[in-house]
């Protein structure tokens, strides 16, 4: 079936048992809406609320995850940094949702409609305080698709918001998708209306008992919070790497940005991560061993290069994709230019 990158994100959520959206409507996520009412028209079992802004979205999301909806959030650009706050609300309450983050060209208003990537930091240091968030990011229709489930089921894994990163091209583009899937959908956390008492604080508690001034059960609940989701990270080290013994050069591409780079195999090695955080650390040390260069084009200027570099303690080259266009050959020039 032909569909656009927005549509199978949207299929995909459905297929891991999605039946709760939130979202203020924003280019180019908002497609995303558009076909969940579409799909879900007249079905009880799914509900959808259109909040007045993002704050609402993110915040609406968490109290229906709460009540024992699978739910998620879509968003582009200043969307996104509107939800940080409560986004981090929802890594202190420890709740499953999966928020899809379609950028574009940014800061601000910036370039609605156009391509970016340059809010892969802001997944991870976007809200206040220390946690980390699980990150994926697809660069095919069927991975829109795909992703988007393990997105779903890392969230109830882990207990804990994950992003799904896409791009402005990538929601737009039409490709094939089959939608038979088997992967397995991990069981939401949170019965709907269960019964008994439950206590959500985003203050640091120990079971629940707010203990603000206790330096060893801050210590504690944060390793209660991040423990879990660094051990889901193992199941999803999701990634492609094409080796090239003829090459001295490595290319980190991820997201639409891969596509016009694999163009390039046979005089390159290339490395596309599809779980961006937690960094695949172990599998780039393994693989940069052999390279002479290693060059990150990303639609941004070097955020993944810094974070790649203070991991593994070398030089990372930067070639920045920005403006909000993909121009291959210029790309290919910049690359030459940062290796000679």
């Amino acid at each position: 079936m032909i569909q656009s990158g927005n549509q199978a994100i949207l299929h995909g959520a459905l297929e891991a048992g999605a039946n709760y959206l939130s979202a203020y409507p924003i280019t180019p996520s908002s497609d995303i809406i558009a076909e969940y009412v579409k799909q879900t028209a007249g079905d009880d079992q799914y509900d959808f609320l259109q909040t007045e802004d993002e704050i609402a979205a993110i915040h609406s999301a968490i109290g229906a995850s709460l009540a024992g909806r699978k739910s998620f959030t879509p968003t582009s650009g200043p969307g996104f940094s509107l939800m940080q706050e409560g986004l981090g609300l929802g890594f202190a309450y420890h709740i499953p949702l999966v928020l899809i983050n379609v950028q574009r060209q940014g800061p601000s208003t910036g370039m609605p409609t156009l391509f970016s990537q340059d809010t892969l930091l802001q997944t991870q240091y976007g809200t206040h305080g220390d946690h980390m968030a699980l990150t994926f990011y697809p660069n095919s229709v069927q991975e829109c698709f795909d992703v988007t489930i393990s997105a779903f089921n890392a969230a109830c894994e882990s207990s804990s918001p994950v992003m799904l990163l896409s791009d402005a091209y990538l929601a737009r583009m039409h490709e094939n998708v089959k939608f038979a899937n088997q992967q397995l959908i991990a069981q939401f956390p949170f019965e709907r209306f269960g019964n008994g008492t439950r206590h959500f604080t985003g203050l640091t508690n120990d079971n629940g008992r707010p203990d603000t001034k206790n330096p060893e059960t801050f210590k504690k609940w944060m390793k209660y919070l991040t423990g879990s989701i660094i051990e889901t990270a193992k199941k999803y080290e999701l990634y492609d790497y094409l080796p090239n013994s003829a090459s001295e050069t490595l290319i980190i591409s991820f997201g639409s940005i891969s596509r016009a780079i694999n163009q390039w195999k046979n005089e390159f090695a290339l490395f596309r991560p599809v779980r961006i955080f937690p960094l695949l650390k172990q599998q780039l040390a393994e693989v940069e061993q052999e390279y002479k260069n290693i060059v990150v084009v990303e639609g941004n200027y070097g955020q993944y290069r810094d974070v790649v570099a203070a991991a593994l303690h070398r030089e990372i080259k930067s070639v920045p994709v920005v403006g909000g266009e993909i121009n291959p050959e210029e790309i290919y020039q910049q690359i030459k230019q940062a290796i000679n």
